[in-house]
């Protein structure tokens, strides 16, 4: 906790994390309060379903464009053009009565105008630390995201189901105004420049770490939301049991992250660390009883956030700074996309067998996961005594004197 401290003392740090935290929060929020909304006015969650899966291709696509659009015109004039049209959107989607394809229409809008904030905020911490503390950081950064995923929900539900859906939508249109605001004016968000990309969108994916890291970012994202499917599966949507549980998973998530962030990154990290979450899966499918899904959760969680960790280290160690917010959309996208093979996959063994089939699907995400890493350890960079910042795009040459 003390190389913690000293990291939340460098200039800035505490601030750009706050404030990208902030900007981030709506993350957490707004498929949630879309689904119901979109089911209260009409009467289908289907039809939610459709809206949902609108936004989500949406995000998926943005992911590495917007990042790289940010070395075209920088990151405010991106930030700042993505953040008006997305809360135009939403706002549009809360106070207009409209058609189902229209929702989805504003749907995909708001998925493809998602201010990159994650892209950016990973390619300026760089630029803000040492070599030495930046693994930290990005252990930092990974564990404390879990804040969004265990506030998120609670703060939305509560106000969809005691204010009402409206209401909700309007808050997330707020909170991302004014955290997007926030890290839009910060400083170092006017300070760091991303370079020019001189290759073509999508190159960076011809890099085998970049590769690995959406793969396995797929797969462990995946894993995380066929839990979430099986735990609500398990307790109802309205049992205050599934909250709890999916809270300690978040914080097993946050414990690991705070409490292995310092280990050196070598090539075998990410396969020790999703050993962890693959073990505790496991061991879900043992009983659906509320304590033992709760323990295993956090055994489980106990290795999220420091694999998370990795892949973003291994992420900008690997690329020039120009392409790392790309490097990282794609990753992002990686992600999103795990998140719905998850979800529709847990979705379709519950059907057929019962909330088991959702921790089954989720331990044999994390499993595929493992294995990747397992196989293509080479493909990891170690990290261990040297740091995970991106290469510099520009190199001396030598000369004939």
């Amino acid at each position: 906790m003390a190389g913690y401290r000293d990291l939340l003392r460098t200039p800035g740090v505490g601030r750009i994390m706050a404030a990208q935290l902030t900007a981030r929060f709506p993350n957490g929020m707004t498929s949630l309060a879309l689904l119901l909304y979109i089911e209260r006015e009409t009467g289908s969650y289907g039809a939610a379903g459709l809206v949902l899966a609108a936004t989500s291709i949406g995000q998926a696509i943005a992911g590495p464009v917007t990042s790289r659009w940010m070395g075209i015109w920088g990151m405010r004039k991106v930030l700042t053009l993505t953040l008006i049209v997305c809360a135009t959107a939403i706002t549009t989607v809360a106070l207009v009565e409209m058609v189902l394809p229209a929702y989805m229409a504003l749907g995909l809008i708001a998925g493809l105008s998602t201010p990159p904030v994650q892209p950016a905020v990973r390619t300026i911490y760089p630029k803000m630390v040492t070599g030495r503390q930046l693994t930290p950081l990005f252990s930092l950064d990974a564990s404390l995201q879990e804040i969004i995923w265990i506030l998120a929900p609670v703060v939305i539900t509560v106000v969809a189901t005691q204010v009402g859906t409206v209401p909700a939508l309007l808050l997330i249109v707020v909170i991302l105004l004014l955290g997007g605001a926030w890290f839009i004016l910060s400083p170092e968000v006017g300070r760091v420049r991303i370079p020019r990309s001189r290759r073509s969108i999508g190159t960076v994916m011809t890099k085998p770490p970049i590769i690995i890291a959406t793969v396995v970012g797929f797969l462990l994202i995946g894993a995380c939301a066929a839990v979430e499917a099986g735990v609500v599966a398990t307790f109802g949507h309205d049992g205050l049991e599934a909250g709890l549980v999916l809270a300690v998973f978040a914080v097993g998530s946050l414990a690991g992250g705070l409490g292995f962030g310092h280990i050196p990154i070598g090539r075998w990290a990410m396969a020790r660390r999703l050993g962890i979450v693959t073990v505790g899966l496991a061991l879900t499918m043992v009983s659906l009883n509320v304590w033992w899904l709760g323990g295993t959760l956090v055994l489980a969680g106990l290795g999220v956030a420091p694999a998370l960790a990795v892949l973003f280290a291994m992420t900008s160690a690997s690329v020039k700074f120009s392409d790392t917010a790309e490097a990282f959309g794609w990753v992002g996208t990686g992600q999103l996309i795990g998140a719905a093979a998850g979800s529709a996959v847990a979705g379709f063994l519950i059907d057929g067998v019962g909330p088991t089939g959702a921790y089954l699907a989720a331990t044999i995400f994390a499993a595929m996961g493992l294995v990747v890493s397992v196989v293509f350890v080479r493909g990891f960079p170690d990290l261990r005594g040297r740091d995970a910042s991106p290469m510099p795009d520009t190199a001396p040459v030598a000369t004939i004197t």
